[in-house]
């Protein structure tokens, strides 16, 4: 390496990779430095350093205050300088790379799928790769290499190989990001999208919000002839989208999140943000949904607890309150169709999961998971968070909930 060549192509890189030049020659003193102690004839005790002459480019390296001269030192110096370049050059792109998905975390990305690794797809984004875990994929989705592939950013990390790019096509927020990009007025501010809830698959409730009285919501967000509603079903493979009105009202808001069933009757107790439902014989599927999912859904998207009955059902609940021994103990022991469920009572619990023991199970309370509904409708990312539970034992005890609720 010529005199000034080193600092030539210290300069290059600060302005092409943004590293700062003060960095590098640091780096570079410190690996010659490293390497002259571990080749010449150097005593242990004694301090060894390198100095890099910012306007020749040359490197001199130090015993103490005695300069090493050596005729392997310059071949010795101008390796160590190059890899000390390459690495840094390495280190500069990654970074580059990581900080431009930082960025986008929240954003909707495209690529290629690449190849498939343990039930992942890996996606070809050009710079890097992204992983579309297993976990955040729709079920009901299918991809063969080469197939253009959109995908919501969930995070980006730094790893020892290099950036990790996390994508998403099952998380709520990428259906909200389709319309977005779908139906100008959500862009442009005029519609709102107050709230979200998706099965991954099979159905997303959204609820809008109009800021201009002269624009339709529902109607901006279908477009013309269901064109914009279309577009996104399409992309999501088939996946129903119920759009829903926001209102102030909570009342209004439950029966619209809760559409296409018609309710009778709703009693809502606001402190607790729970909510009874008394609806039609006929209604009463149609209100549930299909495994708990229409009132599930609508139940999330309002952020109320829903219970559902039917005429004859609610007047079974209220004989119950009106003869247990306290007014509490009745209400703990009505059949309320909590969720989606049905008036009765779940016959079985956390305790019949084949194979998950007292400790595990109570680890499973204290995240939420109190319910074989809840842990069936889990994602495996939500599980694997509590400790211990991995990612293929999070698979089998939701496969094990869903069978012990189809059972019962």
């Amino acid at each position: 390496m010529e005199t000034n060549e080193l600092m030539t192509i210290l300069e290059q890189l600060e302005r092409d990779k943004g590293i700062d030049k003060e960095i590098l020659i640091a780096a570079v003193e410190a690996a010659v430095a490293s390497a002259a102690r571990k080749i010449l004839s150097v005593g242990e005790e004694e301090d060894v350093k390198a100095v890099l002459n910012r306007k020749t480019g040359k490197l001199k390296a130090y015993a103490g205050d005695q300069e090493i001269r050596s005729s392997e030192f310059g071949r010795i110096a101008a390796q160590t300088a190059k890899q000390v370049v390459i690495q840094k050059i390495r280190e500069a792109e990654k970074d580059v790379v990581y900080t431009e998905y930082q960025a986008r975390i929240g954003q909707i990305i495209s690529g290629s799928v690449y190849r498939f690794e343990k039930g992942n797809i890996i996606i070809d984004l050009g710079k890097t790769e992204g992983c579309l875990l297993r976990s955040e994929q729709s079920p009901k989705e299918e991809f063969k290499q080469g197939d253009r592939v959109r995908a919501y950013v969930l995070n980006a990390s730094r790893e020892t190989k290099g950036p990790q790019i996390i994508l998403s096509r099952a998380h709520p927020s990428f259906v909200k990001r389709l319309f977005e990009l779908e139906v100008p007025e959500i862009y442009e501010g005029i519609v709102e999208i107050k709230s979200i809830a998706r099965a991954a698959g099979e159905r997303t409730k959204i609820a809008v919000y109009s800021k201009d009285d002269k624009v339709d919501c529902v109607g901006a967000c279908v477009g013309m002839r269901g064109s914009r509603v279309k577009n996104i079903v399409t992309e999501l493979q088939g996946e129903r989208i119920d759009i829903v009105r926001y209102s102030e009202d909570i009342k209004e808001y439950i029966q619209a999140a809760l559409s296409p069933a018609e309710i009778s009757q709703i009693q809502v107790k606001s402190d607790d943000k729970k909510a009874n439902l008394i609806v039609a014989e006929d209604q009463l599927s149609l209100a549930i949904g299909k495994r708990g999912q229409n009132v599930r859904l609508a139940s999330e998207l309002v952020g109320w607890d829903l219970n559902i009955f039917t005429a004859d059902q609610w007047k079974q609940h209220l004989d119950q309150l009106l003869g247990g021994s306290s007014t509490s103990t009745a209400k703990e022991s009505a059949p309320e169709a909590n969720a989606g469920e049905g008036p009765k009572e779940e016959e079985v619990g956390l305790e019949d999961l084949p194979g998950v023991g007292e400790k595990l199970i109570e680890s499973l309370k204290e995240a939420g998971f109190d319910s074989l509904q809840k842990i069936a409708d889990a994602q495996i990312t939500q599980l694997t968070e509590i400790k211990g539970l991995g990612e293929v034992k999070a698979e089998k005890i939701i496969e094990k909930a869903k069978n012990l609720l189809k059972n019962s």
